[in-house]
């Protein structure tokens, strides 16, 4: 039977996924598209998630794990910013 993470381990695998799968980094990643043809403002959700990355980042560094509803709240956070990236084509489905 495996054990399951502490919170401060689940909370590291939820910001790896989000790191390998959302373009945080990319040159164009916190520009505004062409057109206003947007479904939720890409640039901004990004902008989001990367703020929201940091601060937890910088908690994990000083040892202090989030409650179980931080970690439902971000990782559902993350999941409906995914969704628009989808939409509005900024990664594959």
């Amino acid at each position: 039977m495996s054990s399951k993470p502490d919170r401060i381990t689940a909370m590291q695998q939820i910001i790896d996924a989000v790191k390998a799968q959302f373009p945080l980094y990319q040159p164009d990643t916190f520009r505004c598209g062409p057109d206003n043809g947007c479904i939720g403002c890409p640039k901004k959700l990004m902008e989001l998630v990367d703020m929201e990355l940091s601060y937890w980042q910088s908690q994990i560094r000083r040892g202090i794990p989030p409650t179980f509803d931080e970690l439902r709240r971000f990782g559902k956070m993350c999941q409906n910013i995914r969704r628009a990236l989808v939409r509005n084509g900024r990664i594959p489905a």
